[in-house]
């Protein structure tokens, strides 16, 4: 017994850190949320102020600013235990508050640290995922249609996603599907969800389709350098501990993202013959959002190789296909979030069902032979599972493509019947000013040149 050394004092047990707590990961997690917290607040909302034209700076910014206070309210008071708390339905958990001192000081349902710390941890995520959303919405939404949609579509979309597929009780969980950080219920979710409400609620004005020139094109990348930096926290956080897997999560995210931005910048000198920043933040967030699922199962050099395939088929899509579908054209989406979210999500989960390590899958799931990449079932004799794993990622994919279709659409059908979706056409002329009696600041134009900007809004 002599030879036993004594824990120094402050990683001994107490009232305020028990046994089970590890004050490690807690820190580590508490850091995490908070960096994911502010790739929204501020990262998203100057990236929008930034990137949209001047008269609807205010408005992009505040409807990012709006979502992330509401979904804070609505977390804990309903949002993270129909999420996360005890099972419903196989797709949905039971409405709970999330603010007792006795369930807040229990463990979480998953890593050694408090339910208070998950919570605070989930509602970051949930509360990027609706900001996303409005990426696709910006510059024509009625703003009082948007304070109804996010509480709702929170309620009757992201939490039957979250609950499927991250829920160690949800039925797409228990299958095995592989979404690492949300590739699925984050990305899929909100581009296709951005994609169909645009829909509902219609275009922008006709001119502003036509031009919508940044009115701060650096503003806007320090909004893009927080979102890049911010994903550190994103996938980084999800082993829920201070661990290897962390460790490979976050480098695998950050050469898969410079791999695409370099990936996309190269076509645009090739087909356009200009290097455009605003491509190159595209392609920036493509690589972060292919990357999402896959982070810590995967190998350095399948990072790499998602990276050109997130900085090439997103780019196809976006400047090829669309450009020649007329169905896709009839939607405006403003931040295109259909194809750097929905498309590049949708690829980072089917990369992720081929390129996943079994080794690696052990370290982040605890289970050695159930979560295996195709091209390991092949090299380790495990075919079955890997095309069974495969099909798992599509059936993931068909999911949450259905749900945000169906439930995004009755939404905005339902809140047509209390406010419009779209704001007139009068104000829609004048942006800010008419939103919210608020200006960004007093510059000439909209962003145009100033031998330009007095014929043009």
């Amino acid at each position: 017994m002599s030879n036993l050394v004594q824990l120094p004092s402050n990683l001994l047990p107490s009232d305020a850190s028990p046994d089970w707590m590890n004050k490690a990961d807690n820190a580590w997690q508490l850091t995490a949320a908070t960096l994911v917290g502010l790739q929204s607040v501020p990262g998203l909302i100057i990236l929008y102020g930034g990137a949209v034209k001047k008269k609807w700076a205010v408005n992009s910014a505040f409807m990012s600013l709006y979502a992330f206070a509401c979904v804070f309210f609505c977390w804990v008071i309903w949002g993270y235990r129909m999420s996360f708390g005890d099972k419903l339905f196989p797709f949905w958990g039971k409405p709970a508050v999330a603010l007792d001192q006795g369930y807040l000081f229990k463990p979480a349902f998953l890593g050694a640290f408090p339910n208070a710390t998950m919570v605070y941890f989930q509602c970051v995520f949930a509360a990027i995922t609706l900001i996303l959303i409005a990426g696709a919405l910006l510059g024509r939404m009625n703003f009082y249609a948007w304070m109804l949609f996010v509480p709702l579509w929170l309620t009757f979309s992201y939490t039957f996603t979250a609950f499927s597929i991250w829920s160690t009780n949800g039925f797409l969980s228990k299958m095995g599907i592989i979404d690492y950080s949300g590739g699925y219920v984050i990305h899929l979710s909100s581009g296709v969800a951005g994609f169909t409400a645009a829909y509902w609620v219609g275009p922008r004005l006709n001119k502003d389709r036509e031009r919508f020139p940044p009115n701060n094109i650096l503003l806007m990348l320090a909004g893009a350098g927080l979102l890049w930096m911010g994903w550190t926290g994103f996938n980084g956080g999800d082993p829920y501990t201070v661990s290897m897997d962390a460790s490979v999560a976050v480098l695998n995210t950050h050469a898969c993202t410079a791999t695409s931005l370099l990936t996309w910048v190269i076509l645009d000198v090739i087909f356009f013959r200009k290097p455009s920043v605003i491509g190159a933040v595209q392609g920036m967030i493509t690589g972060l959002v292919c990357i999402t699922p896959a982070a810590g199962v995967v190998q350095g050099w399948a990072a790499l190789i998602m990276g050109v395939f997130s900085g090439s088929i997103p780019w196809f899509t976006m400047m090829v296909i669309h450009k020649r579908s007329k169905l896709l054209q009839k939607v405006d989406d403003t931040m295109a979030v259909l194809h750097t979210h929905a498309i590049a999500g949708s690829l980072g989960g089917i990369l992720t069902g081929l390129f996943a390590e079994p080794r690696l899958n052990y370290l982040f799931y605890g289970n050695y032979n159930k979560y295996v990449g195709l091209f390991y079932g092949f090299q380790s004799n495990l075919v079955k599972n890997g095309i069974r794993q495969i099909l798992i990622q599509l059936l993931g994919i068909l999911f949450v493509v259905f749900v945000n279709v169906i439930s995004t659409s009755l939404i905005c059908l339902l809140i047509r019947f209390v406010v419009p979706l779209r704001m007139s056409e009068e104000d829609m002329e004048i942006g800010d000013e008419a939103a919210h009696g608020e200006e960004a600041y007093a510059i000439w134009g909209q962003g145009d040149k100033l031998e330009n900007s007095s014929s043009k809004k």
